[in-house]
């Protein structure tokens, strides 16, 4: 499996003859970033909002998850497990997206903006992989974020959603998520995440993704 971060809340994650997925695509004029010129058989979005939404970047998707569910395309398993409420009716604020590649269980936590319950912790099972926001804004910052890494104890960690050089939006940086977690600055960058099965920590790790430009 690979996972490469395309800027605020977008992954595109791919293992070999399985669907490929791409999470919250956004709109580069509102968010900025690099536009997105991608391909897909899946597209998950969390909310309804230009940096999340933006399915014209996506092309050949012939698959939108924007509600809650369980469903099974192209060899993977995903789950929409949604969290607080919206204006519309009955409707949800976010979508939290759990992606079953061969049992490493990917969880993009979307715009999440508290601390889920203990019922939608249940929900989510086992997390190998967590994509959380950590800049504040709509999203969960530094201190909350933290706090949902040590409920669901994932093996590795990935922010999102937070300020960087090439962000339009006014979020918080990095760093204040990692001297939350206890870690300095020298936080190993990867251009992706390559996993292979077996091959997860035994100890949460994080893991900063370089955005493709």
């Amino acid at each position: 499996m690979e996972i490469t971060w395309y800027g605020h809340s977008c992954f595109r994650i791919t293992e070999r003859n399985m669907a490929t997925v791409v999470t919250d695509p956004y709109d580069h004029n509102e968010v900025g970033y690099a536009e997105l010129k991608l391909k897909a058989d899946i597209v998950t979005v969390s909310h309804d909002a230009p940096g999340h939404n933006h399915l014209a970047g996506v092309k050949g998707a012939d698959w939108q998850i924007t509600g809650p569910g369980e469903y099974e395309i192209g060899g993977v398993f995903l789950t929409g497990v949604p969290t607080g409420k919206s204006e519309k009716k009955n409707g949800a604020a976010n979508l939290i997206c759990l992606l079953d590649y061969n049992g490493i269980n990917v969880v993009h936590l979307g715009d999440m903006r508290t601390v889920p319950t203990r019922s939608q912790i249940e929900a989510l099972g086992s997390v190998d992989v967590l994509l959380v926001p950590v800049g504040g804004g709509n999203g969960l910052n530094a201190a909350k974020a933290a706090e949902v890494i040590s409920m669901l104890e994932p093996g590795i960690v990935i922010p999102m959603h937070y300020s960087t050089p090439a962000s339009k939006l006014k979020l918080n940086s990095i760093d204040q998520f990692l001297k939350e977690m206890g870690l300095g600055k020298n936080v190993e960058t990867l251009d992706s995440l390559k996993i292979a099965q077996g091959g997860l920590p035994e100890e949460t790790r994080v893991v900063l993704l370089a955005y493709e430009h």
